[in-house]
């Protein structure tokens, strides 16, 4: 196997633990080892990257983000790649899932997220906030002016695969359905996943992908485990992850990432 020189790690359920919080110590000397020795670390998440970057405050510009699933890629500070979902698109995934109520929608632009009044609850706007940093209210969906990387819809949890497999159906070649499973559906532009978020990073920088490790819990990381030479599920992953995945580290709550990583490049 080849010396790893770039690590990308999920969030949720992967990197962090289940408060939120991850051993901010620790994890610095791991980012020193990297980048003593040249291998780069690259948040990978399906949440926005005005969130993820406030995990790392202070120094998130010595990192890269593939956010919003593929649809939002930061190389430090220069912006590599921000997905731009067509009008036609865009209006067709809001007429759909408008007809069904249950389906409780996040439209997903580069400026900002946006939830539109009188279809989700104030409580419902306030979670999503835990992952969205930047949320507004907006009275309509299309009347939002801003360039559109994907939608975030939330779905009752035991429904997840129902609403899965009648999205694929029903916007098939428009979008791609993808999902961390617990009611959370990414809407996203075909080929626009996390690995194909790393892909444009990995040719950036003339890494292999055999020098690659990644860390992920979900469906949502299949790709991208699949895609890596090196790749952990955690312990608490979902079957389709560790299916993907060559190995299985400890949980999140057992800060498997810094575990395993102390253990490859130490």
């Amino acid at each position: 196997m080849q010396p790893i020189k770039l690590v990308a790690v999920d969030v949720d359920g992967t990197f962090v633990r289940s408060d939120y919080t991850y051993d901010v110590p620790r994890f610095r000397r791991i980012l020193e080892r990297m980048n003593e020795t040249g291998c780069r670390f690259v948040v990978a998440s399906g949440n926005q990257y005005y969130q993820l970057r406030d995990l790392f405050p202070g120094y998130y510009d010595e990192l890269a983000f593939v956010a919003e699933n593929g649809a939002f890629v930061k190389d430090r500070t220069e912006l590599v790649f921000a997905a731009d979902m067509p009008r036609e698109t865009v209006l067709r995934v809001i007429d759909v899932c408008g007809e069904y109520p249950e389906i409780w929608n996040v439209l997903c632009g580069v400026n900002s997220a946006y939830c539109q009044r009188g279809s989700v609850s104030q409580e419902f706007f306030d979670l999503t906030r835990v992952y969205y940093h930047r949320l507004q209210w907006v009275d309509d969906f299309k009347s939002v002016e801003d360039q559109i990387l994907k939608f975030a819809p939330t779905v009752p949890d035991e429904k997840t695969y129902f609403y899965y497999d009648l999205l694929r159906e029903r916007l098939a070649g428009l979008v791609e359905p993808t999902t961390s499973g617990h009611g959370s559906i990414d809407l996203i532009l075909p080929g626009c996943h996390m690995a194909s978020g790393l892909k444009r990073l990995t040719r950036r920088w003339g890494i292999a992908p055999e020098a690659c490790a990644a860390f992920g819990d979900g469906g949502n990381d299949v790709e991208m485990l699949r895609y890596c030479g090196y790749s952990y599920a955690m312990a608490n992953a979902a079957p389709e992850a560790k299916k993907a995945a060559k190995a299985v580290c400890p949980s999140n709550e057992e800060d498997g990432v810094l575990v395993t990583l102390e253990a490859l490049l130490f």
